[in-house]
Formats: structure tokens, sequence, C-alpha cells
């Protein structure tokens, strides 16, 4: 055993002095421990600055080395690793840490011993690696060298051998056949220790030495560094001036970081600690009903598949039917989460027994499915994220699941191959400009370049070998429960795409490693296939939301994408991309949320709305909702009506109708109150056309207990506005992601134990900011719904109206401490605000727009006012009479662009923000083209 170990950035290193090595090495060849009747091998690495780079902490193959259990080895036996300390860097650093003088122990040092050691106690040798020509050289000079070594074999594999997973193991089986003893593995950096930690055990070898260019210099082709050089730690100027044009990159560009992180970051290991054990994987979970048989969601699984359908009907039996096979070797229960298909997908899922099926009642995009999947999923270890066209291979899920085990993982992925089995590029880096920058100029054209130069994966052998990744394509995932419930929700702000790097990011700040699983391979039937201008334009519009939300300089991300779609303007997906980049007005035109042609019935509650002389919308708010009144309760309290509201609002069946002589907004929340009988509760303006499905999902949200107000997705609808209201309303859709807040949408509501946070609503002017105030971060949220139309004010007059309005309800709160205790005074956020939505001239005159207007409506919003300043520019004309509000009736406030004043709190929470989506999901959007995840530009 080693006499002490050393964590140098992430590589632990045995030390042994050079007899201890030779002996210990010796020993594993010829008395291996055993594990279940079989030997356990242990892989020998010699750890240089290279080692470091390829695999040390922050490196592409971290944690890849290392006691552990290897789902692809033969009958999943473990392999130990044995790290030796190389390179004079490190071996100064070792010397520092632990006070005392270590040898360097490279591979070319160690070879001769060996083999010697070797051919005394009758150990036979295989060679792996090195040119067929070096092989030839060795096979002569060894015998001739070393008569009474046993050689097992030489093998020298091209590289399409060791990239593809048959060929490997194929050659692993070959070598199993000659059966070496120590197994002297000569393929480079990483290459060797990736095949050795993959295809290792399968070779029946006790030791296997990752010894690089030592066949080499066994063979005499490669002249071995003069001893002086070695010494004096300048062994890789010696091997840099023999090979400059493949060992340059590695010694001057990818060796000097290495340097410096083990100078800060090494610490010694007691000797009392040992290498992790490896995971024991639970077997007591076994299929209840055998091979075919699905568990149902109120029995305990290992793995809850959770599949979004969206016209699926042509994708969804083949991909069942895999499921279906998996469950002989895994307790799997499956749930399809169908966004109002409408070809026949509902009833395919119905044919299949033991899948439960969950009705969205509309399109509610991929997030928001998802969601309603996982949460109807009953008990389980895991989810396994799926998109509807696809087909597991045999024992994709079981491996997934082991990964997740095996590597004390949070997420693992899977291959991802086409259908004629090529494989897609899947695994992807974390977005940055620099990589947005690099795929915009050079897309697949150079999938060579540098990692810092692209988000997608290229390297075919990052494909071959289990790893860990920043994110990989959402097509296919498998999530630990416990990670699930510490993450929290998908983002449902996204729609499509972005939600999966969302998630990804999310579970990476939470601690959580993701690791990709070569072994569990899933065929993407529909790859490649389906999209149209407008998701193209949606998937470069929710990058740059991502970057706004988690501030990764959205404004360079911006430019980036940008110059992309100019770049290819011929497509038309790029000519509507770029549109909506440079005018984030068009955002509310692509897909987003849309209520189903039969939505299923909400749960249980109230709707409150109050309503003065609203005559002219009155008809039009409650149509929409007439389908839920029943199940629902509709109260319109009319205050101080004039005009024909009442009556309007008494011709829909089943609408209650309360009239109070007070021309009050807050009276007749009041009044709404005392006559509901349900929660949760929902307060609504009269001119607001709230689909059924956003009650149903947002009373649904409510339900649950985690928070205790939301309100619905909304967007500006600011057709046939003046130039100055549009610049006004794209300044303020640039502006980045703020708290959930309740105003804005003109629809806000609340739980029964969230209304009791409050009494009576009070006389003041914004009651939406008024609630909004006595709630936390995190007990409120704005829900992912079909979004709610806003109509924004028509005139600039009208515009300044509803501001000034706006920043006296704001003033009245803030003079009322008795009711809003935490109410801060004015900030400037909103500055802030404009201006980091500034990326370009036309955006830079919008914000001085809407800062001027916001301005002129602060100033004149301190002097008396004696009428109710109502926009009546979006509002039909009223021919049925009516007069002016009372200066004290509070009514329509949607319009309204509050400032943003928020509660201030320490923490607020996790929390899913308001970015406006919506317009329709358009006819352009394919069955196939919706849920695509592999399908990327």
């Amino acid at each position: 055993m080693p006499e002490s170990r050393v964590d140098l950035a992430g590589i632990v290193i045995d030390l042994f002095d050079e007899d201890s090595a030779l002996a210990h090495i010796l020993d594993r060849a010829a008395h291996p421990p055993t594990e279940s009747g079989r030997p356990v091998p242990v892989s020998v690495v010699s750890a240089n600055l290279d080692h470091l780079a390829q695999f040390g902490r922050g490196s592409r193959w971290e944690g890849t080395l290392g006691d552990s259990l290897h789902p692809t080895a033969a009958g999943r036996g473990r392999m130990e690793w044995l790290t030796l300390l190389d390179g004079a860097p490190l071996v100064n650093r070792a010397n520092r840490l632990t006070g005392r003088t270590w040898p360097r122990l490279a591979g070319s040092d160690l070879i001769g011993p060996l083999l010697d050691g070797a051919a005394a106690a009758g150990l036979s040798v295989g060679f792996l690696g090195g040119s067929p020509a070096v092989q030839q050289t060795l096979s002569r000079e060894l015998p001739l060298t070393r008569p009474s070594l046993t050689i097992a074999g030489l093998w020298s594999p091209d590289r399409s051998t060791l990239v593809d997973p048959v060929a490997s193991r194929d050659l692993a089986r070959a070598i199993r056949v000659a059966s070496p003893d120590i197994l002297v593995v000569g393929l480079g950096k990483p290459r060797q220790e990736l095949w050795m930690a993959q295809y290792g055990a399968l070779t029946g070898a006790r030791v296997l030495l990752a010894f690089g260019a030592v066949v080499d210099f066994l063979a005499g082709s490669v002249q071995r560094a003069p001893r002086w050089a070695a010494e004096n730690g300048l062994e890789w100027a010696w091997r840099l001036a023999l090979e400059p044009r493949r060992l340059a990159r590695r010694y001057l560009v990818d060796d000097p970081p290495s340097l410096l992180r083990i100078q800060r970051d090494a610490a010694v290991i007691p000797t009392s600690a040992r290498p992790n054990q490896p995971p024991q994987i639970r077997t007591d979970l076994l299929p209840s009903g055998g091979p075919g048989t699905f568990v149902g969601t109120d029995e305990e699984a290992d793995i809850a598949a959770c599949i979004v359908s969206y016209n699926s009907a042509s994708s969804l039996d083949t991909l069942l039917a895999s499921l279906r096979a998996e469950a002989g070797s895994v307790r799997l229960a499956v749930v399809v989460a169908d966004n109002d298909s409408s070809d026949g997908t509902v009833d395919v899922v119905r044919r299949h027994a033991g899948v439960t099926l969950v009705q969205t009642g509309g399109n509610l995009g991929y997030a928001a499915a998802l969601n309603m999947a996982m949460r109807a999923s009953g008990m389980t270890r895991s989810y396994l994220i799926l998109n509807a066209d696809l087909e597991l291979r045999p024992g994709a899920a079981a491996a997934l699941l082991q990964r997740l085990a095996v590597s004390r993982a949070g997420i693992a992925v899977p291959k991802l191959v086409d259908e004629d089995g090529s494989i897609l590029h899947s695994l992807r880096r974390e977005p940055s400009p620099i990589a947005t920058l690099g795929d915009a100029l050079l897309g697949d054209t150079v999938p060579n370049r540098p990692a810092l130069l692209s988000e997608t994966e290229h390297n075919p052998e990052a494909y071959q070998h289990a790893h860990r990744v920043d994110w990989a394509t959402g097509a296919a995932l498998l999530i630990d429960a416990d990670l699930a419930a510490e993450v929290g929700e998908w983002d449902e702000q996204f729609f499509l795409y972005s939600e999966e790097t969302d998630f990804f990011r999310r579970a990476r700040l939470a601690g959580a490693h993701v690791w990709y699983e070569p072994s569990a391979v899933i065929v993407h039937t529909g790859a490649g296939s389906g999209s149209s201008p407008d998701l193209d334009a949606l998937l470069a519009v929710n990058r740059v939301r991502y970057a706004r939300k988690h501030q990764l300089g959205e404004r360079r991300i911006r430019a980036a994408l940008t110059l992309r779609e100019a770049l290819r303007i011929t497509r038309p997906g790029s000519r509507r991309a770029l549109r909506a980049l440079v005018d984030e007005a068009r955002w509310a035109d692509l897909p987003g949320p849309t209520p189903g042609r039969d939505c299923p019935d909400p749960l249980p509650g109230s709707i409150i709305i109050p309503a003065h002389n609203e005559a002219s919308v009155i008809a039009t708010t409650l149509s929409h909702l007439q389908s839920i009144v029943g199940t629902v309760e509709v109260i319109v309290a009319c205050n101080g009506c004039t005009d024909e509201t009442p009556v309007i609002a008494r011709r829909f069946e089943g609408v209650r109708v309360l009239e109070l002589e007070t021309p009050s907004k807050t009276a007749a929340l009041n009044a709404g109150d005392g006559a509901a009988t349900l929660w949760p509760r929902l307060y609504l303006d009269a001119d607001v056309e709230n689909p059924p499905v956003a009650v149903r999902i947002l009373f649904e949200r409510l339900s649950r207990g985690d928070v205790l107000a939301a309100r619905p997705s909304f967007r500006w609808d600011d057709a046939g506005a003046t130039w100055p209201v549009r610049a006004f309303y794209r300044a303020k859709r640039r502006i980045p992601t703020t708290p959930p807040a309740l105003w804005g949408a003109g629809a806000y509501a609340v739980s029964k134990a969230g209304r009791e946070r409050f009494g009576a609503f009070p006389a003041l002017t914004a009651d939406d900011l008024f609630v909004d105030l006595q709630f936390d971060g995190f007990e409120k949220l704005v829900v992912t719904t079909p979004p709610v139309r806003v109509r924004t004010p028509q005139t600039t007059a009208s515009l300044l109206a509803v501001l000034r309005r706006t920043y006296r309800g704001q003033a009245e709160i803030r003079r009322s401490p008795e009711l809003v205790p935490h109410a801060p005074g004015p900030t400037a956020g909103t500055a802030r605000g404009l201006l980091a939505g500034v990326w370009g001239p036309s955006s830079l005159v919008d914000a001085l727009v809407c800062a001027a207007l916001i301005a002129r409506a602060r100033l004149s919003a301190r002097r008396a006012v004696s009428t109710w300043e109502r926009d009546e520019s979006t509002r039909p004309t009223d021919t049925s009479g009516g007069g002016a509000p009372h200066a004290s009736a509070t009514s329509h406030s949607a319009h309204a662009v509050p400032e943003p004043v928020h509660r201030s709190v320490s923490d607020a929470g996790p929390s899913i923000h308001p970015v406006p989506a919506g317009g329709p999901a358009a006819d352009a959007q394919t069955d196939a083209g919706e849920l695509r995840r592999t399908a990327r530009p």
C-alpha cells in the first residue's frame, strides 16, 4: 500500500518509493484480490502535468478515473486505480507538502524492472499500442533481451477500432483469450486511460499499465531523453524538440495552467482516509409484474418515464414498446403529458395498459407539460425525461440508473443516435459569448476547433466514454428524484428550447454532477426534421432569455446570434430570427402557450370581477369563462355602474351579479369576497380575456400549498398604438427579468392561506401592488399559462394618464405604512433595467423615450387630480350610456406598467420569473418540430 497520498488539483496520487511500487504492482499481478469470485484488476497510471490537464479538477474527463464500478465491464466488475508520481513539478509539490523526498516514477523507468520481475515470477505480458512496424520490431527484440519473459500477444489497433464500441469490445475479448497477467497499454493520453476505464476489465488482465510511449521506447523507435535532462526536469523540452508538431499544444498550451493549479489546489490526504468505496446498487426493487409490466403511480418505482407528446401518434407506439421491454429489468412507471394533440395521440396512449395519461388542456409547452407529468409520477427514485420520438435500445434505462449510482451523479444522459446508427452531437458546453460567436462564424464547418469556440461537443471520443458534461440536449435524461425536488420545476417561460439548459445549470449550481453514459443508447427516430421559421426564431430568442435570466453576457450573446442569423439571411428561419432579435416586440408573436380545444374542468374556486361601467367589454370577458361556470364560482361586482354592465352580466347563466352604489373597485373586491364561498380566488379586471386553461393552471398551482399567490402570464399588445407608445413598451420588454410580481396582468389569484395574510382591501388605487407587497418572493409566483392579452394605451396622452395613476398608486402605498409597513421608497431599478436592455442604437432610442415618458408622468403625478385617469383609448365606444367615473372609483389597472417596487426580503427563494410570451402556436409548428431537441442549428 502507498506510504502516503496527496491530492494535486483533483488527482489523488499514491506515493511510493520505487522498490515498493514495483513490489506492489507485481504482487497484484500474481495475487489479485477477488470480489464475488472474480479478480479485481488494477490500472496503473503516471500523473504528470498532462494527466492533470486531462483528468484533474475542471477538466473534460474529471472523475472518469478512480475506484468505481463500470457499467460496461463484464458483469459490472470493479476496477481499482493506482496513480504514481511523475513529472518534476508534481514531484516538487509533493515533496513540499509531505516534507520528504519522493522519486519520480515514470513508466519509461519502471517498465524494465517490471518486465524483469514478471519474467522471474512467470507472469505473462501483453502489449497494446504502437504502430505495426514498432510492434514487429518489439516482437523481435524482446525474445533477445528477455528470453524468459512470456509474451501473451501484441495488438496494434487503429483509431477507428478504439472509437468503435463494438470493435473495442472485440479487441478486449481477443486480449482475454490470450490471458496476459500484465497488459502494457501505450495508446497515448487520454485515450489509453479512457479505453482502460471502459474496456479494461473485459481484457482479463490483472494489471494494466498506462505507460504511453513505452512501447516505442522498448522498440527503440523513439529515443529517450538523456539522464541529465530527466534529472533536471527538462525531459519535456527534449521530447518537444523531437516531436514539435505532436507535442507543442500539450507542453506549451495545456500544461502551464496545470502548473499554476497545483500551487493553489493541493493537500495531503491522511493515511487513515481510504478511497471511496463503490456504491452499493439496490437490488431490492424488482419488477412487480414481470417483463413488460409498468408499475402504477401509486407504487414505488425505480424510474418514472415522463413523456411530453404533441401530435406524436406516429412515433409513440415505438417508444412505449421499447419502454415495456425495459420494464423487465427495472420497476418502471410511465406518464404521458399530452399538449392537446389533434392526431389521435391520446387514443394511442390509452391503448397501452399501465400508462398514465395527463391531458394538459392546451399546448402549454415542453416545460409546463413536463412539470405536470413529473407531478403525476408518484413515488420514484428517478425521472426519465423523454421526447415522444425516441426508441430505447435494450438496457438503456438500467444503464442510466446504474450511472446515477456509480458516479453519484444527479443527472445521467445517454448516447443519442440517428436511425442509421450515426451519433448525434447531443453533448453541450455552458453557453458563453465567445462560444456563441464561434458557432455563429463557423457553424459545423470546423468541428475540431478549440472547445472555447463551440457550445457543441464534436470530439468523437467524447461520445465513446463516460464522463462529466455541462449539459446535453433534453431529448432524454435521467434525473435523481431528490435532485429534482431540490432544483424545482422546469422553467415554463421558455415554452420550447433552453428549458433544459436552464435546468442543467440550476442542477450544477445545486452541486450535482451531470454524467454521460455511452452504454445507454437511445435512437432519435425523428432527428433532423420538422422545424419552421417561428421555431428557429424561438430558439434564438430563448437563448437571449436564458442569458438574461442567468446574467451571462446577454448583449454579447445577442450580438453573436444576430451576426449568425445575418450571415444566414437567405434562410427563412434566419430572417424570422433576425427580426425577433432586433425587435423585442416581435417576441409576443412567437410560439407560446395556447388553450386547447377541450379544457378539462379546473379545480373549484372563485373568480371575482369588479366592474364599473364596463358594458363595452364585460360580455367578452364572461364569454371566455362560460364553459367553467358551475365548477368555478364567477361573481361580477358592479360598483356604481350607470350603464348596462349588470344587465349584460346577468345574461350569462350561472354568473352571480352584485350591484353596489359606491363606484369603488376596492369596495367591489370586498363585496365579491363576502359573497364568494370557494378557494382559491382569482381577482380579474373586467376587460381581461382569461382563457379557462389559465384559470385551471392557476388554481391547480395554488392548491399545492407551496405558494400563496400567483398570476398568469401576460403579453402587451401594442397594435395600433402611436410610435412613442410602441417605443415605451419595446424598452419595457427589454428590461431583464425581475422577481415575480402580481401586478401587470389585470389578474391575480390567492389561496385561502394567502388571503388570510391581509384583511379587507383598503381604499388604495393600486390594489394589485398592495396585494403583491403582502408576500415575500418565494410565496408568490408567475405561472406560465396561455398569456392574458394586455392592450396597451393607443395614444401617448392615454399612456401618460395610466402612468400618472400608477405612480400615484405607489405613492399612496408609501404613505400608508400601517397597511404595507415594508414598502420601499423610489429606487433606481427602472433606470438600471432600461440601461441593461440597451444593446444598439434603436434600443437606446426606445430607452430614452421610455425614460422621458416616465419622468414626465412622475412629475405630473404630484399634482392633484379630480378625475379617474382610466385608459379609454383601448375600449370600444360605449353606446349604452354611462358617465365619468367618480374620482375614488378604482377600476381597470391592467394596462399600467408600474415601476418595479418590491418588498425587500433576505431570501427570495426559487421562482419562475415572468417573460411576456404568447401568440398562438402557429400552424407552422409541425408535430415533429414542436418537441425537437437534437435537430438544432
